[in-house]
């Protein structure tokens, strides 16, 4: 069960509308970090609406989300709150063992969309419990939630695959975040780009990687794997 800890990390997954790879990404480096590190590591799903982070990963016992989440903050982070309460809202991810706090399943994109003031709130609680917080993003780059995310990340992540419009996508993204203020594109400079190889007969990653020389701190490649195409990552 997580511990509360000082000097929690947030790792963004980015990338906009065209986007791909963002919820394996973050299900990945979560595991990643949970396994070599051995930290306490949550992967939350920051989508406006129907994330699929929580349909993808292990389900514990109950059908909690972020909206179940958000009311109990104040109680949960008040003087004396029981650190392990949290466990009632999170999924833990038995062989992986890190956390997933899932978006709302059945809500439709645009209907009562999460606030900054959310995204803080819940924030503000994750980051008193885990080490490590990875945050899918979503689709929305105008969304308060996603906004606040990027106001509030440490560092991010872009994932991206070889095919034309997805490389496209994150090469706007960090462009537009360039533009944005001088926080934003700091986070540009030292994001890490991560291009997938998308199908097995298709060229490979390595063209890609150079198109990001510029935009970014460094772009990694990871071969084709028919294992994130899973229904459920590991």
């Amino acid at each position: 069960m997580p511990r509360r800890r000082t000097g929690t990390r947030t790792i963004a997954v980015v990338n906009g509308k065209g986007g791909s790879s963002k919820t394996p990404t973050t299900a990945m480096l979560a595991a990643v970090l949970a396994q070599r590190d051995q930290s306490s590591v949550l992967a939350w799903d920051n989508n406006e609406a129907r994330g699929t982070l929580g349909r993808r990963t292990e389900q514990a016992p109950h059908e909690a989300n972020v909206r179940d989440l958000l009311p109990e903050v104040d109680r949960l982070t008040a003087k004396g709150a029981d650190p392990t309460e949290i466990s009632r809202y999170v999924h833990p991810q038995q062989g992986d063992g890190y956390d997933v706090l899932q978006s709302d399943p059945a809500i439709l994109p645009g209907s009562d969309r999460l606030t900054g003031d959310d995204f803080d709130a819940i924030h503000r609680l994750v980051t008193g419990r885990y080490r490590v917080v990875v945050v899918d993003s979503g689709n929305a780059v105008d969304a308060p939630n996603w906004l606040r995310m990027l106001d509030s990340a440490d560092q991010i992540v872009v994932p991206t695959t070889t095919r034309t419009e997805h490389a496209e996508a994150a090469r706007l993204l960090l462009s537009a975040l360039h533009s944005r203020d001088a926080r934003s594109a700091a986070l540009a400079d030292q994001a890490v780009v991560i291009v997938s190889h998308a199908e097995r007969d298709e060229a490979g990653p390595a063209d890609v990687v150079g198109q990001y020389e510029w935009l970014a701190r460094t772009a990694v490649t990871i071969p084709y794997d028919p294992a994130m195409r899973a229904d459920h990552l590991r």
